[in-house]
């Protein structure tokens, strides 16, 4: 099966009531990884990468491995993305060099760091917009700006700044309509990177309400959570029982997931849970057999853990059991749809 349009795969997941995960990728492992977890749970599945991953891997390395994956395992439906786009510019590259979907986030400034304004947020989209569609490529927008930073992008904010900048659902509503875009990530409390909360999160720190508003509000666009690993306190301790000195740190719960799912939520990216596994097995393999120096010794057990982790996300999103029921339906339908 070729690479298929994100907006293919998240029309489905609504129509059935699923979510599907959004993993990120930036070497050979990793992507084996997803794939095989795809593979033994019959999940679609989108790959993605953040403009570090393309700077680490180098955009024909990358590009190929999706190729590969497409290859090998035709059955999968898989949607190759761009995660965090800074720039139409970035987002222009990202299709020219084969991604099926891309991320332009004006909610940020091209430094990736300046919260922007409204008007510079639609601008960009716009532009992207205009592009990706006229091509078959599907686009997703961020309105709100997130905690954390991820791969050197954003703002950096603390959970109580964060708090300052959550997506409204009104502007969310005419943000959608002043840029048509496909998918919309919401600011609702979550934030990238391992350290999210302090403390398992509650109905005030996590806004699930405002999911539910922004869906009421747009039924018909597909709503995406980001920074929503879980970071599993198994993961951590074997991070610290070989070595690591992670603090106590608490992710965004399953189950808050699976309710925003209900509430139109059809993407979902995970990528610091799938470090942690790695992270832990190659710890592991370092301490207890400190002889090795042979990669592979490492590499298969990091692969083995994230499998894991992803086989995990993809059953508890509902997305297992869907691949063969996902329409293939290819960039060239997808020109046909956005021009009715």
């Amino acid at each position: 099966m070729p690479l298929i349009p994100m907006r293919t795969m998240l029309d489905h997941a609504a129509e059935n009531n699923y979510g599907v995960g959004a993993f990120n990728v930036n070497n050979m492992e990793q992507i084996q990884a997803i794939m095989t977890a795809a593979t033994e749970t019959n999940s679609p599945v989108i790959v993605q990468a953040s403009r570090g991953a393309r700077s680490y891997s180098d955009d024909n390395y990358l590009r190929h491995l999706m190729l590969a994956a497409a290859e090998l395992n035709p059955k999968i439906p898989i949607a190759m993305h761009q995660d965090h786009g800074n720039s139409p510019e970035t987002c222009f590259s990202a299709i020219d060099q084969g991604f099926t979907s891309v991320m332009m986030d004006g909610s940020l400034q091209a430094d990736g760091k300046t919260p922007s304004s409204y008007d510079y947020n639609v601008d960009v989209t716009r532009q992207v917009v205009e592009k990706a569609h006229a091509l078959g490529v599907t686009v997703e927008a961020e309105i709100g700006c997130l905690g954390g930073i991820e791969d050197g992008h954003g703002a950096g904010f603390s959970g109580e700044e964060a708090a300052e900048h959550l997506t409204d659902p009104e502007e969310a509503e005419r943000f959608v309509n002043d840029t048509n875009c496909d998918a919309l990530a919401v600011a609702i409390g979550t934030s990238h990177g391992a350290y999210k909360f302090t403390k398992k999160p509650t109905d005030d720190v996590l806004k699930m309400e405002l999911i539910k508003d922004i869906h009421r509000r747009l039924p018909n666009t597909h709503l995406v959570m980001h920074g929503s690993s879980s970071v599993p306190k198994e993961l951590i301790d074997i991070i610290n029982e070989f070595g690591g000195e992670m603090p106590a740190t608490y992710g965004v719960p399953v189950e808050a997931i699976q309710q925003g799912i209900k509430h139109g939520v059809r993407k979902i990216n995970v990528d610091t849970d799938n470090r942690l596994a790695i992270t832990g097995a190659i710890r592991r393999v370092f301490t207890e057999s400190p002889g090795k120096f042979d990669p592979r010794d490492y590499m298969k057990p990091a692969r083995a853990a994230m499998v894991e982790v992803v086989k995990a996300r993809m059953i508890a999103f509902g997305q297992a059991e869907q691949a063969d029921k996902v329409p293939v339906r290819t960039l060239d339908d997808l020109k046909k749809f956005y021009l009715v």
